[in-house]
């Protein structure tokens, strides 16, 4: 799998869990609870491969426009880690735990959009001929992560 399918296939997990949560119904609170879990471990996840390696070498070899683009997905990222902070600390049974699991799917939802439409195109002319070897470094660490989180 290349960097970008790898990326993308994260999304697409991610994309389905959202997907779950919504089907799951308003009184199904712990079938929400752990959707929601397995939601912020995949998002922890991929954002620290993201955080540690994608974007630290997309920045290094991207023009100005691109390090617009790094900049704000860690900003993007920055605003996720707090969601996530915040619905922790609620109960699935709490009436603001839907209201803010939704606000962060729509922020997922959005910055996956952007990822895939411009950050993507964008590394791709940066880490030419690169990018298997930081698709091996991300999935390395990414299964030394999952392995932590078991």
């Amino acid at each position: 799998m290349n960097l970008y399918q790898m990326l993308k296939a994260d999304h697409k997990k991610v994309k389905g869990l959202f997907e779950e949560y919504d089907k799951a119904g308003d009184r199904a609170f712990k079938k929400k609870s752990q959707i929601a879990q397995q939601v912020f471990r995949e998002l922890d996840v991929h954002a620290k491969i993201e955080e540690e390696i994608f974007y630290p070498e997309v920045k290094a070899r991207a023009d100005a426009e691109g390090r617009k683009l790094v900049a704000e997905g860690y900003e993007e990222h920055h605003v996720v880690h707090q969601l996530i902070a915040e619905l922790k600390e609620l109960r699935p049974e709490d009436e603001r735990f839907d209201a803010k699991f939704k606000v962060l799917k729509e922020n997922v939802e959005h910055h996956i959009q952007e990822e895939e439409k411009e950050l993507f195109p964008e590394a791709k002319d940066g880490l030419d001929g690169e990018e298997s070897e930081i698709a091996r470094r991300m999935e390395e660490k990414k299964r030394a992560l999952l392995e932590i989180l078991q």
